[in-house]
């Protein structure tokens, strides 16, 4: 296998496909990464058996072949190869000659009859959809992904295509953040997955702000394709709760909060709290929120935003950090906060498609 193919491009390629690669198995094959050049094509291929990413890029070949190298000692190299083509070649013992400039590499590989074929699917279960719609719909919920692994099937984002609706949700059981969005599905077009965590974090990473993914479903598997990129894995087995009937339906009080003032008075917040004393205080009353910390050993904080509110005092504690994931994704101006009082869970809501909804604190 021989072809030529600017630094730049190669790195951009192997940045793409390195969160698939296996940093702790015991199949060494799993620690590198397919290359196969053929038509003008180079394609990467890594996977750890639950993720396969597979990435395209033009290049010039005078030899087609293919052969597997470890992952992460190609992406350094290349990395530090001084700008300019880079010519590689690999003999049939699966030894690669690296140079670019004057710089010089040989590195052995192994034969891609040991890497794992990745997954086919049918044509059939095809879903084409909006880049910058799936994106927006990640951020509002993804960080929101529990990580207990005793409790699996909330280790996803569970995504439900129904009724001209795209829904998605996360819940680690201590908050729970879901985003509806209108779509016109194909008709018949019905489904709902979980999608892994590990997924989602490098799906994020592909997904633009332009163009459309096509998401294709197979028996407990999921791909994601792009025009030069394919993303393939595992979906979480099981079935996703009622995240419905914890949703507090009609909370009394409702005020509305320049979301950039709120996130950046809650940061502050956390200035004063610990790993033993983690929460804030919201004392909600006329026409005033008051934020504040009090932590003991460490000391105190207290600040306040004027708030259009003619409602009960009210206080009630939040896990501060709970509150900056969920206002650190949105983009709207302001935000409505949704309380009742300081025994049952509050809401942050934008608009009729996002809700947020967080459990509160023991008042110190």
């Amino acid at each position: 296998m021989k072809f030529i193919c600017p630094k730049e491009r190669l790195l951009s390629a192997i940045s793409q496909i390195q969160g698939a690669v296996s940093s702790k198995t015991t199949l060494p094959i799993l620690a590198n990464v397919l290359l196969e050049a053929e038509n003008g094509v180079l394609t990467f291929a890594a996977t750890d058996l639950d993720i396969g990413i597979q990435y395209k890029i033009p290049a010039a070949i005078t030899e087609p072949g293919a052969t597997t190298l470890p992952a992460k000692r190609l992406f350094s190299i290349i990395r530090e190869l001084p700008d300019g083509d880079v010519d590689v070649q690999v003999n049939q013992n699966h030894v690669a000659v690296i140079t670019c400039g004057v710089a010089f590499f040989r590195v052995v590989g192994i034969g891609k009859e040991e890497f794992p074929k990745l997954p086919e699917f049918p044509e059939s279960a095809v879903y084409e959809f909006p880049q910058v719609l799936i994106k927006e719909m990640l951020n509002k919920t993804s960080y929101a992904v529990c990580h207990d692994e005793s409790r699996y099937t909330l280790n996803g984002v569970f995504m439900v295509a129904k009724s001209n609706k795209i829904t998605m949700v996360a819940t680690d059981g201590r908050r729970l953040a879901v985003i509806e969005k209108h779509f016109n599905l194909p008709k018949g077009a019905e489904f709902e997955v979980i999608i892994p965590s590990k997924t989602i974090q490098e799906l994020v990473k592909i997904l633009g702000a332009e163009g459309s993914v096509n998401i294709v479903l197979a028996k407990n598997q999921i791909a994601f394709r792009f025009p030069n990129c394919t993303l393939i894995s595992r979906l979480v087995e099981g079935i996703y709760p009622n995240y419905k009937q914890v949703i507090p339906a009609g909370l009394e009080q409702k005020i509305s909060i320049n979301r950039e003032e709120f996130l950046s008075a809650v940061k502050r917040s956390t200035l004063i709290t610990n790993d033993r004393s983690n929460s804030i205080k919201l004392n909600i009353s006329r026409n005033r929120l008051v934020i504040s910390a009090n932590t003991p050993d460490v000391g105190e904080s207290r600040e306040s935003i004027n708030v259009p509110y003619d409602g009960k005092d009210i206080d009630v504690a939040f896990n501060p950090m709970y509150l900056i994931d969920v206002l650190r994704s949105l983009e709207e101006h302001e935000v409505l906060l949704e309380v009742t009082d300081s025994a049952n869970p509050g809401i942050v809501r934008t608009g009729a498609e996002f809700l947020y909804v967080i459990m509160p604190m023991r008042l110190s």
